[in-house]
């Protein structure tokens, strides 16, 4: 059986972040007057995620995302580009309206565990950045075209690879948004 290719960042292994990586410029793929993005620190809950909703490199059946602090994104080089994919969503996708690379997603809805986090694709910046620990919404990439037949083994090429598959977000993400609920509800003191 020929190995199961997830996203080209992590189908020969995952590779760890450096100590103090303190951020990178995101560039698009216009060969041409590309989109920037400057990050300035590293990533926090990078993962693999096969939702149809986040941009993956052509082939991939994940992409690669992860958040930063929103006050920690400027872009750079040619904002006029960038465009919001679907205004009514929670991530405000901003992507290149020529090569549709996305390149960053703010969360700004009222009193939502997000708000402040913008979602990035570290392949666009380089090495260095914080490794991938899980794999989200994994199910999804039936909803991509992913045959139900081939799900098994990818969930044991993900093992493989030590990026836990979950149809959710990984166990601290979701007990950070339960946090957060039961805060904003009084059940716990803020």
């Amino acid at each position: 059986m020929a190995q199961i290719s997830i996203h080209p960042a992590v189908d020969h292994g995952v590779k760890a972040g450096t100590s103090g990586f303190a951020g990178a410029t995101l560039t698009c793929h216009c060969p041409k007057d590309p989109v920037m993005v400057e990050i300035g620190s590293d990533c926090l809950h990078n993962h693999v995620c096969g939702c149809t909703k986040c941009w993956k490199p052509a082939g991939a059946a994940f992409s690669q995302v992860a958040v930063v602090t929103s006050d920690k994104v400027r872009v750079t080089k040619n904002a006029n580009k960038l465009k919001v994919v679907d205004a009514a969503a929670l991530i405000q996708r901003h992507a290149c309206s020529e090569c549709g690379v996305h390149m960053h997603g703010p969360v700004t809805r009222p009193n939502h565990p997000f708000t402040g986090l913008s979602f990035i694709h570290t392949e666009l910046g380089g090495t260095g950045w914080a490794a991938p620990t899980f794999a989200a919404f994994v199910s999804s990439v039936i909803e991509g075209g992913t045959d139900p037949a081939k799900m098994d083994g990818i969930r044991a090429r993900l093992n493989d690879l030590g990026l836990p598959p979950s149809d959710a977000l990984s166990p601290g993400l979701m007990d950070y948004i339960a946090t957060f609920t039961a805060k904003a509800n009084g059940v716990l003191k803020a």
